[in-house]
């Protein structure tokens, strides 16, 4: 029997919701209330519960303080030039937020310019995006509260370093685009949107977002209203001016996965000030591939796309006749992903592309797009850049599993090969990285397709069947998992076992056919990649079933509660962090219509039956083998995936196998406060909270911790 006495909230069976003539019970519909005192009753207890559980854990402190060392090294973003300054990111090693500085040359002392940190005692309000006018004397930038996706915007000057009076709220999912006579931006917003001061907390659907202009110095009441879509509530509105800044690109999306494209001559109809609405000129009308603008000359931009391209390419599109018919390819489909591109130099682009999940970084003639360098990179990703068509140099930073992080300076003012020096090589005091090693395998799924993954381990492991696994994955809305440096997978490899990165279906790692094999009807096929990948490292005695704990967040919480329900014989331990385990009811929540794309909709006979069976929630039953021990994170300010997910889950999942038998792991939640779904969460808090995740391993499969 369970070591627990768990929880008994109200379960009402009455309630329930008619899908196509199919009745589903949600007893536990009342917990989509995060403000009711039922909820927050429910919360507290679950707390009170979970943290005991895993305080007890007798390595803790050692844990905390061990992992807190190798989370102290310093962290670097790329420098990039606004104006006549430069300006880069870095943290010391234990800061709650990043900090942005300024220098007038790169060799020049830097002085902080824009300090978070200052901003709220706990770390909580945090940076979430930034945007120099074009001349760079003014930084428009969005603050976020306590993790929320919802921002407020404000203006900073860059000689002062004091801030404009105004700010601009109500603001979610949305860039910062300056027109180029540096007087005002554009963004995107929700002015409809009933929320109390737009904290975080509430559950509402998001509708009818605006991309309104806003002329620095003036209130957010004087703003004008540019670009909206009557009709169209769902769509999101992105924009982007051009690097010449006679064009505004307008690209609504409905979700994620492709989107439109309009624009507008803002020389034609701004010439006196941004004063109407703009009438928008049609490049592509239906949600059928995804194109971004990189760059242009003249009128003839360039854009990427995977229209008629499944792993993408670069084609000019002539703005006075954009009509499909007479775009041309600058650079075609080849056999590796583009993932990226930009202008640089006046005359070039950057191509970022991957192979096998590594990436290959190149220089392109912008007229021909011929390759011109190839930039020597090792087994890695480009995990940074920056470089802009007005500069003749770049900056990229390369990371890996077991490189931390070197930011490059590439000086691209001379005729032949550009000049490449290290500018900022990234130590870790506590890693070694000599000591350990990166393998990619590729396993086969159930179907027999090749998936890759990576697994990080010390040089000295042997295959012995018995090391600790803690396997990684999220496979969904074409997100390529590409190799990055992770304190938190590094810190499991030096005091536990080996850490495992799968590659599934519905991740982005081979283009259109790969994406589309793991999402929606082949949704199934991102889980079964992802057990397979555990059946492989059992097969090959990488680990066993025992030790085998697998871990994801978001879709990757997804991932990890369906999978935990379908092949409980598997693991020993699953962690799902703000997790989609409703999957009959997220499209009415925030901005859960936009997940549609890749998982289908439950108001749709056709695909209703398909996420029936997936859904997390709603597949929890007692099997011959107990549940693995099971830990869900969430929090009270998660706006995206809200909370209702894991509470539901973790009320059914205790009421279900609290009275087996055969079920001692532990079923626990932790709920965090003043957290959202991850984004700009203090690094105190993220260091707590993988404390917990290590003690709740060390606890449920008896770990020993390896100093």
């Amino acid at each position: 029997m369970s070591q627990f006495t768990y929880p008994n909230p109200r379960r009402d069976e009455s309630v329930q919701d008619d899908y196509h003539g199919s009745k589903v019970t949600d007893p536990y519909k009342w917990l989509e209330d995060p403000d009711s005192e039922e909820t927050k009753k429910f919360i507290e207890g679950q707390n009170q519960l979970s943290a005991p559980f895993i305080n007890s854990c007798d390595d803790r402190e050692t844990i905390k303080k061990e992992l807190t060392d190798l989370w102290n090294y310093e962290k670097y973003g790329c420098p990039h030039k606004e104006g006549s300054k430069y300006f880069f990111s870095k943290n010391t090693g234990l800061q709650n937020q990043s900090v942005i500085y300024i220098q007038d040359t790169l060799e020049s002392e830097p002085k902080v310019f824009l300090d978070p940190n200052s901003l709220s005692d706990d770390g909580t309000v945090s940076l979430r995006t930034a945007s120099w006018s074009h001349d760079g004397s003014i930084l428009a930038y969005a603050l976020s509260k306590s993790g929320s996706d919802w921002t407020t915007i404000k203006f900073r000057n860059v000689e002062t370093g004091k801030d404009y009076d105004e700010e601009i709220e109500k603001v979610k999912f949305s860039g910062i685009s300056w027109t180029h006579d540096n007087l005002g931006v554009f963004y995107g917003c929700y002015p409809e949107h009933e929320t109390e001061n737009a904290t975080g907390t509430d559950t509402a659907s998001h509708e009818n977002q605006k991309l309104f202009y806003h002329r620095v110095g003036t209130s957010q009441s004087e703003d004008v209203l540019c670009v909206e879509f009557l009709d169209q509530p769902k769509w999101m509105i992105g924009c982007t001016v051009s690097d010449c800044g006679r064009y505004l690109f307008v690209m609504p999306s409905q979700d994620c996965k492709y989107n439109l494209l309009y624009f507008c001559d803002l020389q034609q109809q701004a010439k006196e000030g941004v004063k109407e609405k703009f009438t928008l000129t049609e490049i592509i009308t239906k949600f059928e591939a995804d194109i971004d603008y990189i760059t242009n000359q003249g009128h003839k931009a360039v854009f990427q796309s995977n229209k008629e391209a499944e792993k993408q390419k670069l084609v000019t599109i002539d703005l006075n006749n954009p009509v499909e018919t007479a775009w041309t390819d600058l650079v075609a489909e080849c056999d590796d992903v583009l993932e990226w591109a930009t202008g640089v130099a006046g005359d070039k682009l950057v191509t970022c592309y991957m192979h096998d999940v590594k990436n290959i970084l190149q220089l392109r003639d912008l007229n021909s797009g011929n390759v011109l360098h190839q930039f020597p990179l090792e087994i890695g990703s480009v995990t940074g850049f920056s470089g802009d068509i007005r500069h003749n140099e770049m900056f990229f930073k390369f990371s890996s599993q077991i490189t931390p992080g070197t930011i490059y300076h590439v000086d691209l003012s001379g005729q032949g090969a550009p000049v490449i020096k290290v500018m900022i090589e990234t130590k870790v005091p506590s890693f070694d990285n000599s000591q350990y090693q990166v393998e990619q395998v590729f396993y086969p799924s159930k179907d027999g397709t090749k998936i890759p993954m990576f697994i990080t381990k010390r040089k000295d492991f042997v295959p012995d069947g018995n090391t600790p696994c803690l396997l990684y994955g999220y496979g969904g809305f074409s997100i390529s998992l590409t190799p990055y440096f992770s304190a938190v997978h590094t810190f499991f490899v030096q005091h536990f076992g080996i850490m495992a990165i799968a590659n599934m279906r519905g991740g982005g790692e081979y283009g259109e056919t790969w994406s589309n094999g793991g999402r929606r009807e082949n949704l199934q096929n991102c889980l079964t990649d992802f057990q397979s990948a555990g059946e492989w490292l059992v097969d090959n005695k990488y680990t066993c079933k025992e030790k085998l704990a697998i871990y994801g967040g978001s879709h990757g919480g997804m991932l990890v509660g369906a999978c935990a329900n379908q092949r409980p014989d598997l693991y020993g331990a699953a962690v799902s962090a703000v997790g989609v385990m409703d999957m009959l009811r997220f499209h009415k929540f925030t901005v859960g219509y936009a997940w549609v794309s890749n998982y289908g909709c439950s108001d749709v006979a056709e695909e209703f039956p398909n996420l029936r069976r997936i859904s997390p929630l709603h597949n929890i039953k007692e099997n011959e083998v107990q549940h693995p021990a099971t830990l869900l994170l969430t929090a009270d300010h998660d706006d995206r995936v809200v909370p209702s997910h894991s509470l539901k889950y973790i009320a059914t999942l205790q009421h279900t196998l609290a009275s087996s038998t055969k079920q001692t792991n532990p079923l626990l939640i932790r709920v965090d406060c003043k957290s959202g779904h991850g984004a700009g969460k203090p690094t105190s808090k993220s260091i707590e909270e993988y404390t917990d995740i290590f003690c709740f391993l060390v606890k449920s499969l008896g770990l020993q911790y390896r100093n």
